[in-house]
């Protein structure tokens, strides 16, 4: 039997997981991030375990994605401590020595609902997968394949037009300020109120305001991209938060183009539980190895 792993990389936990042909999790295991060395020994440690004969990883970055450039498959200037400069890919190769597929942590996530919608029969073009949750980032598939290849799109780092109630808010990005991450990450709340995010009810108008910012988001995206969906998910993007967002972005389109229904163009994660990086790796493996 053909099997595909996945390694879902982030700045708290690794998760590895094998998957089956139907690219369906059979194993998965959680490793902590503690050290670059003792990490990924742990991940390669599962996999002469438990050996796939392809593997997708899905890491936090910023990464070297350019296949031409002296850091391809290297986690380079992170702000996580010790893992600057962490030659990851080529670390698994090595040691493995089967076809990996290497790419960031949302763009895994973009893959896996779009390999999800395909599956249910949606014809997509082209889908672009945000996360909200500590940071903001995006992903982009067109016609199968990610977009930006001299590294990855830094989508959650574009300047919003401010919302006139929240003029007093300076942002909390640390090179930006009030750009998209700046103003609607997770740690934002406690920025502005004091308390965590998931204490927030959906009648505060915080909500309001976050929603005017991710609608601005879902506009550019939509005249820059022209997608067929766009996939809103991470701590932040309920289906509840959604339903603030939808209503602003029509009032700013205005009747300009042409879009899908909202409720099926602004939507949450096709799969559940936040799996969408692990299906996305499965089948990121599985066109490794073809």
């Amino acid at each position: 039997m053909t099997t595909f792993g996945s390694i879902e990389a982030g700045g708290t936990k690794f998760v590895c997981a094998v998957g089956d042909e139907s690219l369906t999790t059979k194993d998965q295991t959680v490793i902590p991030t503690t050290t670059p060395q003792e990490t990924l020994q742990r991940c390669v440690d599962y996999f002469q375990a438990h050996p796939v004969n392809a593997l997708g990883i899905a890491s936090f970055g910023p990464l070297g994605l350019n296949p031409a450039s002296s850091d391809y498959g290297y986690i380079t200037t992170t702000p996580k401590p010790g893992w600057q400069h962490t030659d990851f890919l080529g670390l698994m190769k090595r040691s493995l020595n089967i076809p990996m597929a290497w790419t960031t942590d949302v763009n895994g996530s973009a893959f896996g609902e779009y390999t999800a919608a395909q599956r249910q029969g949606e014809a997509l073009g082209t889908l672009v997968y945000y996360t909200i949750g500590t940071g903001v980032g995006a992903g982009i598939v067109n016609d199968g394949k990610f977009l930006g290849r001299l590294g990855n799109p830094e989508m959650g780092h574009v300047y919003v037009r401010r919302h006139p109630d929240d003029l007093d808010f300076a942002g909390i990005c640390p090179r930006h300020g009030d750009c998209l991450e700046g103003l609607v990450s997770g740690p934002t709340f406690e920025a502005r109120l004091g308390r965590k995010g998931e204490t927030v009810s959906l009648s505060n108008p915080i909500w309001d305001i976050m929603a005017y910012y991710v609608a601005q988001a879902a506009l550019q995206t939509t005249m820059t991209l022209r997608p067929n969906k766009i996939v809103f998910g991470g701590s932040v993007a309920s289906e509840g938060f959604l339903e603030k967002v939808r209503p602003a972005f029509a009032k700013l389109m205005n009747g300009y183009v042409t879009v899908p229904p909202l409720e099926h163009y602004i939507v949450t994660p096709l799969v559940p539980n936040n799996g969408s990086a692990t299906l996305g790796d499965f089948a990121m493996a599985r066109d490794a190895l073809k």
